[in-house]
């Protein structure tokens, strides 16, 4: 799951793109609001978080611009100004949540679940493909009574393999979803995890295999009995 996190304090939004990472999501961020709307427009994100007092353009400007160009990812807006009517203005601007500063931290990844539950094409807590099974609340990857505990990048880029099989994805396509457009990764990290998760399968035994299209990208398939 990719979030964009759009917040000009720079300390929380280290520390918040540290936590959602830490939990298994691709975090973008952004400090103003003009490119939280670009982002947002541009990017395939599956949650936005937006900070109500961005400089450029509030919080409330980018998600009534976003709502008009007809993008409807799912967003919570992250705040100090807790008023009632502060409250109803977002939410009757497109928030479909809305979280008071400061906050605690399992509550933030707790209302982030549950913003991205509501998306219409919500993915189960379970993908499930050939003998496999990736359990994204425990981001662990199984085959019968064998797992494997995957970690933050591992766990996102089987993620979306195990959301989408048979599609290939560009190794590009990969670095821009899973590393995000501002990351300093080389594009050899692509590799690094697919060999990682390969040798992952290989443990379990599994028919599954990540197989690569020569100069297009990788994809999920099963392997004929």
């Amino acid at each position: 799951m990719r979030i964009l996190f759009a917040e000009d304090d720079h300390d929380l939004a280290r520390a918040v793109k540290a936590l959602l990472e830490h939990s298994g999501y691709s975090v973008d961020t952004v400090d103003n609001g003009r490119d939280a709307l670009d982002y947002a427009r541009e990017g395939a994100y599956d949650g936005l978080i937006l900070d109500w007092m961005l400089p450029g353009l509030d919080g409330i400007a980018v998600l009534e611009g976003l709502r008009r160009a007809g993008v409807s990812t799912p967003c919570m807006m992250l705040t100090a100004r807790d008023a009632v009517e502060d409250r109803v203005t977002g939410l009757d601007a497109g928030a479909d949540d809305y979280l008071p500063k400061p906050f605690a931290t399992s509550e933030l990844l707790a209302r982030v679940r549950a913003m991205l539950r509501r998306k219409a094409d919500y993915a189960p807590d379970v993908a499930r493909f050939g003998d496999l099974e990736l359990d994204k609340s425990a981001m662990t990857l199984r085959k019968g009574d064998k797992s494997a505990r995957l970690q933050n990048k591992s766990y996102q880029l089987m993620e979306l393999l195990m959301d989408h099989p048979h599609v290939i994805h560009g190794v590009q396509q990969i670095m821009d979803r899973i590393w995000g457009w501002d990351s300093d990764a080389e594009i050899n990290v692509v590799w690094v995890n697919i060999s990682f998760l390969r040798r992952k399968l290989a443990e379990l035994d599994s028919r599954v295999e990540i197989r690569a299209t020569r100069g297009v990208g990788y994809s999920l398939e099963e392997r004929k009995q």
